[in-house]
């Protein structure tokens, strides 16, 4: 949902999304919270972040709430390397009903961190 945002800010940037355990596909329910919002990651591939740690980048941002603490060191240049947590939606159990609005929830999080983010930082 992060790269989603960033993507639907400035097509120009260049985002990547990985994860330590990437399920084999995008979460349907992150794929339906994104869309009531006009915004397609349909189409997103989960990949493991060990396939870029030896690359450089300007910014690496770790989003779950355990992930400062399980994502690997960086060996390529990183100028900046910071943590926005969030609580992770893939979590949530149960019916649709009690699901979605997790995701929701979250969502609405993210957008509101990588707006500022955005703002204060790439503007």
């Amino acid at each position: 949902m992060a790269k989603g945002f960033l993507k639907s800010l400035d097509k120009n940037l260049v985002v990547y999304s990985a994860g330590t355990k990437p399920a084999e596909k995008v979460n349907p329910f992150g794929i339906k919270a994104m869309n009531e919002i006009g915004i397609d990651i349909s189409g997103g591939v989960p990949e493991n972040v060990d396939k870029y740690i030896n690359q450089s980048f300007d910014y690496v941002i770790t989003v779950c709430d355990n992930a400062k603490e399980s994502c690997p060191i960086f060996t390529g240049k990183v100028k900046t390397q910071i943590h926005i947590g969030f609580d992770d939606p893939a979590d949530a159990v149960g019916t649709e009903e009690k699901i979605l609005p997790i995701y929701r929830q979250v969502r609405d999080e993210i957008r509101e961190e990588f707006h500022k983010f955005y703002n204060e930082r790439l503007k």
